[in-house]
């Protein structure tokens, strides 16, 4: 990785990253919990928030939405993704240049995913070494969805397979690793380690309650996590921006959860 090479997309070394990728890799139903985000202008609209480094989305979404508020949010354009339809061991399509999402986009940063345990996973590898080096050359953030799965793997959450992802992302030279939570923070902590200068991101995963999210932000951030890649815990809320507001004091502002709590309606509900 190169020094200060995520500067793009991150704030105060820190990263607040608004996956948007969702309609292709789960497809419409992770946007029924709260229909109006199927649209991809309130995702945009989203991304304006402070707390938001940078929006992950595909090209397509790129090319249609982008424009608009290229002066407001930084773009991470995410190479590779595959249908949630296709029931083959994990693979995933490259679906962008690195060459387009520079030239073409305007990307400030690029994501790739990499199976690592599946039966493609050299492949994976080698695809991702080929737009690393092509985002060298662009001067373009690299973000790896370091998301080990296949038959080899009995459970990708495991703390020793998630430490082995976070340092998959040091030895192929991405500048941030998004890993899964391992379960508490000694695991984080030594995923964290494991990782040298490449940050670690963690997956926001599927929607849990207010504090049992920013708990595990919390427990994250305080265990060396520099940050967090987020889609379904924040626009499948009836109001995102609260939560988003509850993001931002956790994550930059070094917040308890129960201070982050008073920026959403949990903290009324606990004190009735």
């Amino acid at each position: 990785m190169l020094p200060d090479a995520d500067d793009a997309i991150t704030r105060d070394g820190k990263a607040l990253i608004l996956a948007y990728d969702h309609g292709l890799e789960h497809g419409p139903v992770d946007f029924e919990p709260n229909p109006e985000t199927a649209d991809p202008e309130a995702i945009f609209e989203l991304a304006t928030h402070d707390a938001v480094t940078s929006v992950a989305v595909q090209k397509g979404i790129a090319e249609a939405y982008y424009p608009e508020y290229a002066d407001e949010v930084s773009l991470l354009t995410k190479l590779n993704g595959t249908s949630n339809l296709w029931m083959g061991e994990p693979d995933t399509a490259l679906n962008c240049t690195v060459d387009y999402a520079a030239e073409a986009l305007d990307a400030d940063a690029i994501g790739f995913t990499v199976y690592a345990g599946a039966n493609d996973e050299v492949e994976m590898a080698e695809e991702f070494r080929r737009v690393q080096e092509a985002a060298r050359e662009h001067d373009l953030s690299v973000v790896m969805w370091a998301y080990p799965r296949g038959q080899g793997l009995k459970n990708d959450t495991k703390p020793g397979v998630i430490s082995y992802a976070a340092r998959m992302g040091l030895e192929l030279g991405a500048d941030i690793a998004k890993v899964k939570y391992p379960g508490d923070a000694d695991a984080m902590a030594h995923a964290c380690e494991m990782s040298g200068r490449t940050k670690v991101v963690m997956s926001g995963g599927s929607k849990t309650d207010d504090r049992a999210f920013l708990t595990t932000i919390r427990e994250a951030m305080d265990a060396g996590a520099d940050g967090l890649a987020v889609g379904r815990n924040v626009f499948q809320r009836e109001n995102p921006q609260e939560i988003l507001d509850a993001l931002e004091a956790v994550i930059f502002e070094e917040a308890s959860v129960d201070e982050a709590l008073e920026h959403t309606g949990a903290a009324a509900v606990a004190d009735d």
